[in-house]
């Protein structure tokens, strides 16, 4: 069989969407936090003292990005995937463009919340859209976690580096034209869907009674809330965190940003190796392992300084990373193709939907109570998911029967 282009296998096209779809990730994760790390430089230029000022004009882009899942995900179902993914790169590139041209802070804030928008596509629609066919599950959710967590830590080096040699206006444009290019390949490689996601008949690997699927979506809910929390105080945070504890140190902020680039690149192979542990081991053993390695993490980065900290960031980070595949597992495993765009919608939706009020909240309670107390709360939080998590249902090995119910 041929693909779209000529003398092109299908297989090939397959892989080559693939990886359009990872490279999605990857600069849906990073344009969300452009913004972040550019801050103390665009603070000046916008009227405001400090980055701490400007940090809560941000809050739209995220509010978007959680609520915005629940119509993405619902047209991704019953519209089509290829369609949404279309609109994500020319949508995300666009705004992005726009961010670069603004010059108010309410001009800012609208621009970030329209991008924001278009990045509430690509979870409910492009991670089910990866899954569908594949038969490692976990291994390719975890190359995909890699590639959006690749694209977090090229935010912090490339930012860095545009920012300080070609002004923070760069730092959104470079990323804006890569995204309208990758949307144009897409429109050439990926074939047009024959029917709607929701017209098809792919079943859950495994079924489970309704008691327990009540359970199982109550603890993605409660997981989807303080992932979600922990996620945005810390990749929002992060940078202010090693600026603020590397003083005396190192300052120069190209060199702070390619710190905490290599901070992220080091706890992103996490999700790889989680992906293929999800494959071979029932889900619960697993995420309680993660989860519970958090709150020490944070309770001795609370007091941590200089070289000391960035250990402890790569640690904390690499267990906030290694935990964001389960849910997209649980989601493959107990939920039909069908379906999987509106329940990833819905979860995102309540998950970062709630937690975008931490980036709102994330300069003005550092400015008043400092990162200690900051990372205390994020200790706590953790504690909550330890809880959460320890209600999962008991399950079979993959590749295994379950008990009847």
């Amino acid at each position: 069989h041929t693909g779209p282009l000529d003398g092109i296998t299908m297989t090939e096209t397959r892989r080559s969407v693939s990886l359009l779809l990872n490279i999605g990730h990857a600069l849906d994760h990073m344009f969300l936090l452009i913004f972040a790390t550019a801050v103390t430089a665009m603070a000046a230029e916008f009227g405001r003292a400090s980055w701490e000022d400007l940090m809560p004009f941000s809050v739209g882009a995220f509010v978007m990005f959680g609520l915005g899942s629940l119509p993405s995900g619902r047209l991704g179902d019953l519209w089509g995937r290829r369609r949404m993914m279309l609109i994500f790169f020319i949508g995300i590139g666009l705004s992005s463009l726009l961010v670069a041209m603004t010059h108010g802070v309410w001009q800012l804030a609208c621009a970030l919340t329209l991008l924001g928008a278009f990045a509430s596509i690509y979870h409910p629609v492009g991670i089910p859209m990866l899954v569908q066919n594949a038969t490692k599950p976990g291994l390719t959710i975890g190359i995909n976690g890699l590639a959006g967590n690749l694209g977090i830590a090229v935010a912090a080096l490339i930012t860095g580096f545009l920012v300080k040699y070609f002004g923070w206006r760069m730092a959104f444009i470079v990323p804006g034209v890569i995204s309208l290019a990758c949307g144009l390949l897409f429109a050439r490689w990926c074939p047009p869907e024959t029917e709607a996601p929701a017209k098809r008949n792919n079943k859950a690997s495994i079924v489970l009674p309704p008691a327990m699927m009540a359970r199982v979506f109550a603890v993605m809910t409660a997981t989807a809330v303080t992932g979600s929390l922990l996620f945005n105080l810390t990749t929002n945070g992060n940078a202010h965190l090693l600026r603020e504890r590397f003083v005396g140190i190192i300052e120069d902020p190209a060199s702070l940003g390619a710190l905490l680039a290599g901070v992220y690149a080091i706890a992103s192979v996490t999700q790889v190796l989680v992906g293929r542990l999800i494959d071979r081991y029932p889900l619960r053993r697993l995420y309680l392992g993660i989860v519970v390695m958090m709150v020490p993490l944070f309770l001795l980065a609370s007091t941590a300084s200089g070289w000391w900290l960035l250990v402890l960031q790569v640690a904390f980070m690499a267990v906030i990373f290694g935990a964001i595949p389960f849910t997209d597992a649980m989601i493959f495993r107990y939920v039909d193709d069908s379906l999987r765009s509106r329940v990833t919608g819905m979860r995102l939706a309540v998950g970062f939907g709630g937690s975008s009020l931490a980036v709102w909240a994330l300069g003005p309670a550092v400015k008043a109570a400092g990162f200690e107390t900051l990372l205390l709360a994020m200790a706590a939080i953790a504690f909550v998911t330890v809880i959460a998590v320890w209600q999962l249902p008991a399950e079979p090995r993959p590749g295994a029967q379950p008990a009847p119910a």
